[in-house]
């Protein structure tokens, strides 16, 4: 019997639709880490906008595997989804915990809040 290392999470976006979200193929992971590296720019990181641009755009590419459809059109991805959902989906996608306190911190250290 064949045993998974990752776990399975069924979440519910605000329309109502349901998705299956898995760890990233690698083939996906690559993109989004390459994106995702961007939030270390004191730029981004200071940036409400920015961050939250850079957020989506890591989501767009977590979609290619879990929604096609979503990935390719922002403005219906922005209007199904809110940030704890973003976070979750980053979550599952990639291992990376947003909402991490010492992540929270680092961030907040780098942006110079602290």
């Amino acid at each position: 019997m064949a045993t998974s290392v990752y776990q399975v999470v069924e979440i519910e976006l605000i329309d109502g639709t349901k998705l299956t979200l898995r760890p990233l193929k690698i083939s996906l992971l690559r993109d989004f880490m390459k994106k995702f590296q961007g939030l270390d720019n004191v730029d981004v990181a200071s940036d409400n906008d920015k961050s939250m641009d850079l957020l989506i755009d890591c989501v767009q590419i977590a979609m290619q595997q879990y929604s096609p459809e979503l990935s390719t059109d922002r403005k219906k991805l922005e209007d199904v989804i809110d940030l704890p959902t973003v976070y979750k989906i980053i979550e599952i996608a990639s291992g990376v915990k947003l909402n991490d306190p010492n992540l929270l911190a680092a961030t907040a250290a780098l942006s110079g809040q602290i």
